[in-house]
């Protein structure tokens, strides 16, 4: 019976797949072992962590074809003649997956030409993220609002803004107040800062706006990209207690009415 079942040209040809695909995948989960374990000895820079996510990436195509191809063959499809013939297929198929390609050559662009690496924090369009992934066809941010992970196709690089550290937020004060005084107010706003909000540094970088109601003095701060939202909130919460505490309102608009 089991002679049978062995000279059964069916169940050797899906004994023998399966044999090839198992092995495929030892030998692809020993290779990324390998790489983890390099990347796990050493301090490594975040770009070079960004080049072993994607050869990890490239790593699993490259195995998934080669795999592919070999269990045709085993299963009597001519490869070689395959390859060969593929001829007008080939643009055919090159068209469909043009986006794809684009994608590829653009996740490589993004490492060669430095456009941003892995723990950087980037703008696409209404997203604001931190780089979690770099792969061969997306590039994943976390968001720093709400922590959600969102895919970008790499095709879209040009549209891909790299967030500074860099911080500005104005002091409304009113048109009543000196120069001198009010200038005051703001190195006391910006002491605040410096004593409560985890930030890297702030200055006071001069009158930055003239409104119908007051005027803006700026304060720039350097943090974290990925705190940005939590540190304007922090440092706009001190600015008001400054106020607070030297009894100045905050000026708004009003309308003043005269009658007869």
């Amino acid at each position: 019976m089991f002679e049978k079942v062995f000279n059964n040209e069916f169940i050797t040809k899906m004994f023998n797949s399966g044999i090839v695909i198992i092995v495929s995948l030892i030998l692809y989960n020993i290779l990324i072992k390998l790489i983890n374990n390099r990347k796990g000895k050493f301090m490594i820079s975040s770009k070079s962590e960004t080049y072993i996510r994607m050869m990890s990436s490239a790593l699993r195509y490259v195995f998934l074809i080669i795999t592919v191809l070999i269990v045709l063959q085993l299963n009597g499809v001519n490869v070689s003649g395959m390859l060969a013939g593929l001829g007008i297929a080939s643009v055919v198929i090159g068209l469909a997956i043009q986006d794809a390609l684009k994608d590829i050559i653009r996740g490589f662009s993004i490492l060669s030409d430095d456009y941003f690496k892995v723990g950087d924090v980037i703008k696409y369009g209404k997203y604001e993220g931190k780089v979690v992934i770099i792969g061969l066809k997306t590039t994943k941010i976390k968001s720093i609002i709400d922590q959600n992970v969102i895919s970008i196709a790499n095709r879209n690089i040009e549209q891909v803004e790299v967030v500074s550290r860099q911080l500005d937020i104005e002091v409304p004060l009113s048109f009543e107040m000196s120069k001198t005084d009010a200038e005051n107010i703001v190195q006391k706003c910006l002491d605040n800062i410096r004593e409560n909000v985890k930030i890297d540094k702030c200055e006071y970088r001069g009158i930055n706006n003239l409104k119908e109601s007051n005027m803006g003095y700026l304060i720039r701060i350097w943090c974290n990209p990925v705190t940005k939202p939590q540190t304007r909130r922090d440092s706009i919460c001190q600015i008001i207690k400054t106020l607070e505490e030297n009894n100045i309102e905050i000026p708004y608009n009003q309308i003043d009415i005269h009658t007869k």
